[in-house]
């Protein structure tokens, strides 16, 4: 199932899922077909409708069993969406887990035996943005670059999770960039601690817009190994990035188990696996405005964001 989240007329937020070319409302579905008012609240957001698990899916499932019978709340799938999940608890990102990224940013690979997951986090309320919704390139932004990901929601709370158990804990998959300044602007007059680029690197994460996400969510069972989807992004039309998640240093399973020795994964947490070769840095290319920069991960779909200059 591919489950999106789009603003309706009157500026609500609705939970959908993709049927062919259209998103079907799944809650004004169900209602439609006469379905229970107590169940059909399982389907009034992203976050309710994965807390809810298995009793969440099988009430989406009867939803889309009235279609069958001339029951159908939906619309064209809109050309800018919200993102799948509008406000997750975490958004979890890995640095340096694809080999040949590593290497073009001039750092040592190592055999991941001798390594942990280098992992951080971006702000998931001002961030996040949708299909179609502009990155803004800050007024105080300098060289504005893209990281194509795969990334995993997760569906059940859990700490300390065993990497052979991992994925009990995911619900699906989407797609994400990990929008980064690679060059914060920071007071001339600043003094040198140590520490400094470290910080800089870290806070060039954090501004408002960069972490598109979508177009929708894929749950587990229609990709049962993430590992062998290819990964592309380009910028105008232009291959900047194109890989596999086959190459990943630090498989999701292992991701999980470590992530989850530190702090407790949530229903709807968000956990971005890291970003292939191929980025702007490497190359000495940044956004602008007016680029329009596509991502397509295999089994998934596509997802779109044009550039805009704020102010």
């Amino acid at each position: 199932m591919k489950l999106l989240t789009m603003r309706d007329e009157r500026g609500f937020d609705r939970l959908c899922a993709v049927v062919g070319d259209e998103a079907v409302d799944l809650k004004a579905t169900y209602l439609a077909g006469g379905g229970k008012p107590y169940k059909a609240e399982l389907l009034s957001d992203m976050l309710t409708f994965i807390e809810n698990g298995e009793d969440a899916l099988e009430v989406a499932q009867e939803a889309l069993g009235f279609i069958s019978k001339g029951v159908k709340v939906s619309v064209p799938i809109p050309e800018r969406l919200r993102p799948p999940i509008v406000y997750p608890r975490k958004l979890l990102c890995l640095a340096g887990n694809y080999a040949e990224h590593i290497r073009e940013g001039g750092g040592p690979v190592f055999d991941k035996s001798k390594m942990t997951p280098r992992v951080f986090m971006k702000p998931p309320s001002t961030t996040l943005i949708g299909h179609g919704e502009p990155i803004v390139i800050p007024r105080n932004g300098n060289r504005i670059d893209w990281e194509a990901e795969l990334a995993v929601v997760i569906g059940r709370r859990g700490k300390f999770i065993p990497a052979e158990k991992a994925y009990d804990y995911v619900f699906g998959y989407s797609i994400l960039n990990d929008v980064s300044e690679r060059q914060l602007k920071v007071p001339k007059e600043r003094e040198p601690r140590e520490g400094d680029r470290w910080f800089d690197w870290l806070n060039g994460k954090w501004f408002d817009t960069f972490a598109p996400m979508g177009p929708w969510i894929v749950t587990k069972d229609e990709i049962p190994d993430p590992h062998s989807l290819r990964i592309t992004l380009t910028v105008n039309g232009e291959v900047m990035q194109d890989s596999s998640t086959k190459m990943m240093i630090f498989t999701i399973p292992e991701i999980i188990e470590f992530i989850s020795s530190l702090v407790t994964l949530e229903p709807g947490d968000v956990i971005s696996t890291g970003t292939p070769e191929g980025t702007g840095a490497a190359r000495g290319i940044f956004l602008k405005k007016g680029d329009v920069v596509r991502i397509r991960i295999e089994r998934i779909g596509e997802l779109v964001n044009p550039v805009e200059a704020e102010g």
